[in-house]
């Protein structure tokens, strides 16, 4: 079952055929296997993986190499994973974009084909679902279980986010509204959902499954001190935005996390 937003606002009402998926890595060795063999084993053939990599020294780009008839491998120089992601995009060719990381991994082999189902059979703009972070070194421990739920028009201010990961855009919104923010460290991912969302009322729809799984320690899942700065940042977010957060809005973004936290076999 696809549960339909309301926002009113839509793209172009082309058909859609081709997903580009994007993966930014630096020294992803230990992982970016699975994230590969994810996008591999998908029964939708007609997708281009990118692969950035920022300038790995372990033994990523032989095993990225080793998948190069699966694989665009882009390597150069970045500002940071947004700036790589900008890089990245620059180069897809697909009408929908998605985002992949090189510690993530899609939950099924159905997962590209359910989402552009989706965008063929509705005028949508966006796509999004379900998220579960997993244990890094067991990855059948799930940890917490991020259901997003349908999104109205006040759920970003009492704290509602998507996982990143799970959303898809058709990529002519990249044009018509713009990139990631690279000025962002750990919130560009924020930023460009509520410019997205909120700001331009892009036309989304929600698929009530989980669409990927993400190892705990990424960039937004640090200490102390990446926390902070993640808070800062989500208030900024709102500012270059144009708009106006309430003043609980990062807190419940935070007590949002709690109910989700999970001790569960995937």
């Amino acid at each position: 079952m696809i549960k339909k937003d309301s926002f009113e606002k839509h793209i172009s009402k082309a058909r859609v055929k081709k997903i580009s998926i994007i993966t930014v890595c630096l020294n992803s060795e230990a992982t970016i296997a699975d994230t590969l063999n994810s996008v591999v084993n998908q029964g939708y053939s007609d997708y281009e993986h990118i692969v950035f990599d920022g300038g790995s020294t372990d033994g990523t780009i032989d095993i990225l190499k080793s998948y190069k008839d699966k694989v665009r491998l882009i390597e150069g120089s970045d500002s940071g994973i947004f700036d790589a992601m900008n890089q990245a995009i620059s180069f897809a060719s697909g009408d929908v974009i998605g985002i992949l990381n090189s510690d993530d991994f899609y939950s099924n082999n159905g997962v590209l084909s359910k989402v552009m189902e989706v965008f063929k059979n509705s005028h949508t703009a966006s796509v999004y679902g379900d998220l579960c972070y997993v244990n890094r070194k067991d990855v059948t421990q799930i940890s917490r279980y991020w259901k997003a739920r349908s999104l109205n028009v006040n759920s970003f201010k009492y704290g509602w986010s998507i996982p990143h990961p799970t959303f898809f855009v058709k990529r002519e919104l990249y044009d018509l509204y713009g990139k990631f923010d690279s000025s962002f460290k750990v919130s560009g991912d924020y930023e460009l959902t509520l410019r997205f969302l909120l700001k331009h009322r892009i036309a989304v729809e929600y698929i009530p499954e989980i669409l990927v799984y993400m190892r705990t320690g990424g960039n937004s899942d640090q200490g102390i001190a990446q926390r902070i700065r993640s808070y800062r940042e989500d208030r900024i977010a709102w500012k270059k935005a144009g708009l106006k957060p309430r003043f609980y809005t990062v807190i419940f973004k935070v007590l949002r996390k709690l109910p989700q936290l999970t001790k569960q076999k995937r």
